[in-house]
């Protein structure tokens, strides 16, 4: 997908860019207006994408998007609410309108967590929880399916969570809609080969984002998270900054 970059002087800050680019590739990047979907859309755009991103907060949206003009990127936007069926088919309109029917990138990184023991979830935050971590990834994918084909060469990126890999004391509805996520991206990279579609998702553990803001409180998670002034190796396998990530990334846009 990408095309090799020969000249490491157009790399301003020494980190993939003067050893690949994505100039031209459109991306969809869902929830991009903060966290790692931010830092992704930054990245995307600096490596030469056209991207398109969304979120359900018009006036952070509309901030972001001024930002983004301000530093000569390539961003639109669309105000979504991903865990809504009609808003994702409105999308992937929009994005079908912009890109002439082909999308090369699709990254879903909309997610959110309510932590709590798992007797304590009411069914509207069972519901919250797979609307918006599973059912959207899930539904994105088909409706991003033609575009992708189309394109030639498409890739999807899905943002998934240690908590979808091994075994955490709570929030056990976060991590069955991560641990989904994970199946997908494996099925769907045997599925939609023969489309030239690739499928990959990467799983961070906690990231120094307003999300884990929310649960840092949390008694499980403030007990791992106190640990961080004291031991500089939790620093890093724990809370990994929003760049770190998006670097890994770098590699499956490829």
């Amino acid at each position: 997908m990408a095309e090799k970059e020969s000249n490491s002087s157009n790399n301003s800050d020494g980190e993939g860019r003067g050893r690949w680019s994505l100039n031209g590739m459109t991306a969809l990047v869902t929830g991009g207006t903060r966290g790692i979907g931010h830092a992704i859309v930054e990245e995307l755009c600096g490596l030469g994408s056209i991207v398109h991103t969304c979120s359900r907060n018009e006036s952070e949206l509309n901030d972001r998007l001024q930002e983004w003009k301000l530093k000569g990127f390539q961003v639109t936007g669309s105000v979504c609410d991903a865990s809504s069926s009609t808003d994702r088919e409105k999308l992937i309109e929009t994005v079908s309108s912009l890109f002439n029917s082909k999308l090369n990138i699709l990254v879903n990184n909309v997610g959110t967590n309510i932590r709590k023991p798992t007797v304590e979830y009411s069914s509207q935050e069972f519901s919250t929880l797979i609307a918006t971590n599973l059912e959207s990834t899930y539904h994105l994918c088909q409706l991003a399916h033609p575009l992708l084909k189309v394109s030639g060469m498409g890739s999807i990126v899905f943002i998934s969570s240690v908590a979808g890999v091994v075994a955490i004391s709570s929030g056990t509805v976060y991590a069955a809609s991560k641990g989904a996520i994970n199946q997908i991206t494996k099925n769907l990279a045997c599925e939609w080969a023969k489309d030239n579609i690739r499928s990959n998702c990467v799983a961070p553990w906690y990231i120094k984002t307003s999300l884990v803001e929310k649960v840092k409180n949390f008694s499980p998670c403030s007990e791992i998270l106190g640990n961080f002034s004291h031991e500089p190796f939790f620093i890093v396998c724990y809370m990994l900054e929003d760049n770190m990530v998006v670097n890994l990334l770098s590699f499956h846009f490829l």
